[in-house]
This record gives C-alpha cells, sequence and structure tokens, in this order.
C-alpha cells in the first residue's frame, strides 16, 4: 500500500495570493510602496483595495497554492 504524497505549495505564490471563502483569488496591486509623494490622492486610493484574479491564471494560481 502506498501513502498518498502531499503536493508542495509554491511558496512565493502562497505569500502573494490569498483565496477567499468563496474560492475567488485576491491579490494586492503593485506600485504603492514607494515614491508616493508624486502619486495622486485618488490613484494611491486606487492602489489600496484588491484586485480579484479570474480566468487562466486563476485556475494556474489554484495549482500552486493547493492547500490555502
Amino acid at each position: 500500500m502506498s501513502k498518498k504524497v502531499k503536493v508542495k505549495s509554491n511558496r512565493s505564490a502562497a505569500k502573494r495570493f490569498k483565496i477567499t471563502a468563496s474560492g475567488k483569488i485576491k491579490r494586492a496591486k503593485s506600485g504603492g510602496s514607494h515614491l508616493n509623494v508624486k502619486k495622486s490622492r485618488k490613484r494611491k486610493k486606487g492602489l489600496k483595495d484588491p484586485e480579484i484574479i479570474e480566468g487562466s491564471a486563476a485556475i494556474r494560481i489554484k495549482t500552486y497554492v493547493p492547500y490555502k
């Protein structure tokens, strides 16, 4: 009898993406960590809320992070 092998999570993907309760994938938007003085308030506020990943990219990321 053979043991079932666990799949390793891709650690970089596990740190970058979160899976919601409904199974969608969230990611943080880039560009908000530095050089913010020259960016408008509207632009910086738009960088706050997370982006939902859809389509084939979401399917690929779910294989990277199987246990989240």
